[in-house]
């Protein structure tokens, strides 16, 4: 993996570092490709039982595309008359989000400071958003007339509301800690200085956990969103029966008997 993202397993929690803390963790392509291979390596290692995806520095988590980059490839684009920059959100963002969200393994984002346009779309993109007090949210992209990319149409209006979405998209604006969390797109709240530990340990309770449930977790939320009752509830009864099936399954049983925590092999 290239240095603007470090990639790291160990003991079943993979961890996904933003690493250009210099450019506020700005994506350039080279942070683009790093990013969408680390996520797609994560997703398909077996090993692998959860994800920790976080960022270098403290005063941002992502502000998104790279617009000094940006800017330079819209003006070669101009001059050769291609149009190939904005082919980044087929080839880069769109493989990422797909990555994050469809991966049988839960995924934490530990925000640590702004997260901006496609940066605030990765943490969405998270099962469980942990936020320093002193974080921030902007959607960003109206603000340099585009529209929304990396997932944000799908993930926001899922967790705060159609209308509350496109006030924020529409009027793009800096969306403190306290009111992300009580929106709901903060999980959790805690001081910048406990951010790191925090986030790893959720991240490490959930790579121990039973993974074959979480993953059919997961799969169950995405799929009721927009599926009737009556299909939610065949979803349910196959992500169950799977879930049944699982050695974890009968392992937290045994362990509920004996009245002992159960050592889970995420299978």
């Amino acid at each position: 993996m290239a240095d603007t993202v470090l990639y790291e397993v160990s003991d079943g929690l993979a961890t996904i570092t933003l690493n250009r803390p210099e450019a506020m963790n700005a994506m350039n392509t080279e942070a683009k490709v790093a990013l969408r291979d680390a996520v797609q390596s994560a997703a398909a290692d077996e090993t692998v039982r959860a994800v920790l995806l976080t960022a270098s520095g403290d005063r941002a988590f992502c502000v998104g595309q790279d617009l000094k980059e940006h800017v330079g490839s819209l003006l070669a684009d101009r001059e050769s008359g291609e149009g190939r920059t904005m082919n980044t959100v087929r080839e880069h963002y769109n493989p990422i989000v797909r990555a994050l969200t469809q991966m049988p393994k839960p995924v934490v984002a530990a925000v640590n400071g702004v997260a901006a346009g496609a940066g605030f779309g990765f943490a969405l993109c998270a099962d469980y958003r942990i936020v320093a007090d002193s974080a921030s949210f902007n959607t960003s992209f109206a603000g340099v007339a585009l529209t929304a990319d990396s997932g944000v149409s799908w993930t926001l209006p899922r967790l705060i509301g159609p209308g509350r979405a496109a006030d924020l998209l529409l009027f793009p604006r800096s969306l403190k800690a306290q009111e992300a969390y009580e929106l709901g797109i903060a999980n959790r709240l805690v001081p910048a200085a406990e951010l790191a530990e925090e986030a790893r340990k959720v991240a490490r309770t959930l790579a121990e956990g039973p993974t074959v449930a979480y993953a059919a977790l997961k799969e169950s939320l995405a799929f009721a969103g927009d599926h009737s009752l009556d299909e939610a509830l065949d979803k349910e009864d196959e992500l169950q029966a799977r879930a049944g099936a699982s050695e974890d399954h009968t392992i937290a049983v045994q362990a509920f008997i004996a009245k002992e925590r159960p050592k889970y092999l995420g299978r």
